[in-house]
């Protein structure tokens, strides 16, 4: 299964793209520095959405999408998928009794988005 990182490619940044940097990289003894870029995920289509089992989960006190994840996915590692999801990039824009959606099965929703 991919994992968040998997989308990700290696970029490398010199002095030439960003002169902001070069003291920096001159300071290391660098020539550039290797990163990976920011991925961009699509929001599954709403005919996409109506293939999924969407179940509903209301936040408790001490909720955390790792354990949402391991809960309803039997992983915690994909608690971004429910954070995506739901636009809901941390807990703390979530209050309790609001209500969460877990899409399902996870390999489908995966499959939308690689």
């Amino acid at each position: 299964m991919a994992t968040r990182f998997t989308f990700n490619k290696i970029v490398t940044t010199s002095t030439s793209n960003f002169d902001s940097l070069s003291q920096l990289i001159e300071q290391r003894g660098l020539k550039n520095i290797s990163h990976y870029t920011t991925s961009t995920l699509i929001y599954p289509t709403a005919e996409q959405i109506n293939r999924l089992v969407i179940q509903q989960h209301t936040w408790k006190g001490g909720d955390k999408f790792w354990k949402l994840s391991a809960t309803y996915y039997g992983d915690p590692k994909y608690w971004w998928i429910i954070a995506w999801y739901n636009r809901k990039p941390i807990e703390a824009t979530i209050n309790v009794g609001d209500i969460i959606e877990i899409p399902q099965p996870l390999s489908d929703l995966l499959g939308f988005i690689t």
